[in-house]
């Protein structure tokens, strides 16, 4: 028996990159998985191939910031696949890579809105329906630099520090209810975005890889699918004492 057998499984973010990953792996270990993205093509693309090889996924269009659409979307689900057992908060943005004097408001608010309210929003949605089943687990998608500071992208940097703050003052709302909730700080993932990074890069995309392996103690960067693991053994029952955790 896979470990997520029968468990309905709402993705955030689901089209690309660690959200495409964990779709992946959720559908392996035998999950219902519910793909929710603002990329409608990549997105049901990624439907018709976990249903292509014999696994569970529907696709729903998501924007994360919208709380109506957030709640009317968890409500199908769960109307369509008789609740809603796991939620993975991972749609998010980077924002301006600028000084924080520098950034401008609407910079600021955009990244609060998609990877702070986000969460808020999917959060708040998915607490009733987990409720009535008796329980259920939320992996919120935070940062390394939720806990260190970094001379970079200070909207992103405050807002992984709110999401791993939120996923600590739920724990403490919800665990007692079965309601888990958990967060992953995610180091340097070698994706399409931090390869544009270093094809950018001054010193060339060589050095500045060589950089990033540098900062991590097993000496390279990590991959989608590595994350993607993390978040399948957080949603899984078998950790049901698992709660509030930062999962490194």
């Amino acid at each position: 028996m896979k470990r997520l057998d029968g468990r309905t499984c709402i993705v955030t973010g689901g089209a690309h990159r660690i959200g495409k990953a964990t779709c992946l792996r959720l559908a392996e270990e035998g999950a219902r998985v519910t793909i929710t993205d603002i990329e409608d093509y990549d997105g049901q693309s990624l439907c018709e191939d976990i249903v292509g090889h014999g696994g569970t996924a529907e696709y729903w269009h998501l924007d994360v910031t919208d709380e109506d659409a957030v709640e009317t979307v968890f409500g199908e689900v769960a109307d369509r696949f008789g609740g809603v057992d796991v939620v993975v908060n991972n749609a998010g943005i980077f924002g301006a890579d600028k000084p924080t004097d520098e950034v401008t408001s609407e910079e600021w608010r955009k990244v609060m809105d998609v990877n702070v309210n986000g969460v808020f929003c999917c959060t708040k949605a998915a607490t009733p329906h987990m409720r009535q089943n008796g329980g259920g687990s939320i992996v919120n998608l935070s940062s390394i630099y939720g806990i260190v500071g970094a001379p970079d992208i200070p909207p992103y940097d405050a807002s992984k520090g709110a999401v791993r703050e939120m996923s600590k003052t739920d724990t403490v709302l919800y665990a007692k209810e079965g309601i888990r909730v958990n967060s992953i700080n995610v180091g340097f993932i070698w994706t399409p975005l931090v390869e544009a990074m270093a094809e950018a890069s001054e010193d060339g995309p060589e050095t500045f890889l060589a950089h990033l392996d540098e900062l991590h103690p097993v000496g390279h960067v990590g991959v989608p699918e590595d994350i993607a693991a993390g978040i399948a053994y957080l949603a899984s029952g078998d950790v049901k004492f698992v709660v509030g955790s930062e999962l490194l």
